[in-house]
This record gives structure tokens, C-alpha cells and sequence, in this order.
């Protein structure tokens, strides 16, 4: 709002709260400076309201491009990654798989064993970098972003493959129990 005091927010926390706000109820067309932008969310908006929309919608999402889907810090940990990040892109249809605007990447520490909600709170702060980066453009511009040359290329999960990898089998061994809880917790 302070890149552009007649901007009004409008939170919503799901497709059925989201459809009301743009009042899609009704037949009528979106407002025509109406921009969709979704923050580190799960929430996934269903595509008759993307093709509603009168142009891009952005997601802030808490990791790289390498990590796609849910629980990006989790699968990280547990596979041992070195590098991680936010990104911020397009929306599309299909989840994480929109044009990137651009990547807040970052080396993870390696003397510290950092617990998926720790490396959560670092891709957080990165994601609020990338709307403190883009808000002005976000708030007063109507043009789309450009593009960046990142590309998606990790992998697409979801909440349903980070529950099963909580659950280690009967016979894992205690360094599998322990890099599990600390990718995924208890």
C-alpha cells in the first residue's frame, strides 16, 4: 500500500473465499487492475479463476525452482541439498510449473544440521525479500514481470509424499529415523 495508496487487499483463504472476491459468482468480468498474488501458500487456485483473471497471476513459493511442490524444506534436508531458495513466478494450471520471475537462492550452512521448520523460516524470509523486490511493480504496474532463465527442474511433490516419508518403515535404521524427523519432524 505504500507504493500505492488506492490499492485494496483482499485476503482470502480459499477458492471458495477467493471466487467471492473476485466476484466470479455473478457472471462478471474481474476488474481490470485485479492482480492475484499468492504468498507461501497451500492452497491451490483452481484454473477457471486464473483464466478469470485479466492477466498473471505471481506465487511466492518457499523454495527454488529445484524443489517444486510441497514441503520444498523437507524434501531438501532429507536429500541432503546444499543450496536452497524462493521463487517467485507465474501461476499456471498446473502447480509450480509457471514462467520464473525471479530466485532468492542461498547456501544452507554446513556445520549447522538445520530442522525442516528452521529451513522453512529462512525460504520465508526470502520470500519476503522477492515482494519487498517486486511490490512497487505489483501495487502500481499492470505490465506482466519479466521472465527470468531459471526453469522448474526438480522433482514435483506433495503433502502426501512427505507423510509417507514420516512414517519410516518397521526395519529403517536409527540414522534413517533421525534424517526423517529432522526433514519432516514426528
Amino acid at each position: 500500500m505504500a507504493h500505492n495508496p488506492t490499492v485494496h487487499v483482499n485476503h482470502v483463504d480459499g477458492a471458495d473465499s477467493l471466487r467471492a472476491a473476485l466476484d466470479l459468482g455473478g457472471g462478471a468480468a474481474v476488474n481490470a487492475g485485479c492482480r492475484l498474488i499468492a504468498f507461501c501458500t497451500g492452497i491451490v487456485v483452481p484454473p477457471d479463476v486464473l483464466a478469470a483473471l485479466p492477466g498473471p497471476a505471481y506465487n511466492f513459493h518457499p523454495g527454488p525452482p529445484t524443489y517444486p511442490g510441497s514441503r520444498a524444506a523437507g524434501f531438501a534436508l532429507y536429500e541432503g541439498a546444499t543450496r536452497f531458495g524462493a521463487t517467485l513466478h507465474v501461476m499456471e494450471r498446473r502447480v509450480d510449473e509457471g514462467a520464473i520471475i525471479d530466485v532468492d537462492w542461498f547456501d544452507l550452512p554446513a556445520d549447522v544440521k538445520l530442522r525442516h521448520d528452521e529451513l522453512e523460516v529462512m525460504a520465508y524470509q526470502r520470500c519476503i525479500g522477492l515482494f519487498q523486490k517486486y511490490a512497487a511493480h505489483l501495487a502500481a504496474d499492470d505490465a506482466p514481470l519479466p521472465h527470468s532463465a531459471e526453469t522448474w527442474s526438480g522433482i514435483k511433490r506433495t503433502k502426501a509424499d512427505a507423510a509417507a516419508l514420516r512414517e519410516p518403515p518397521r526395519d529403517a535404521s536409527e540414522q534413517e529415523i533421525r534424517r526423517r524427523f529432522r526433514a519432516f519432524g514426528g
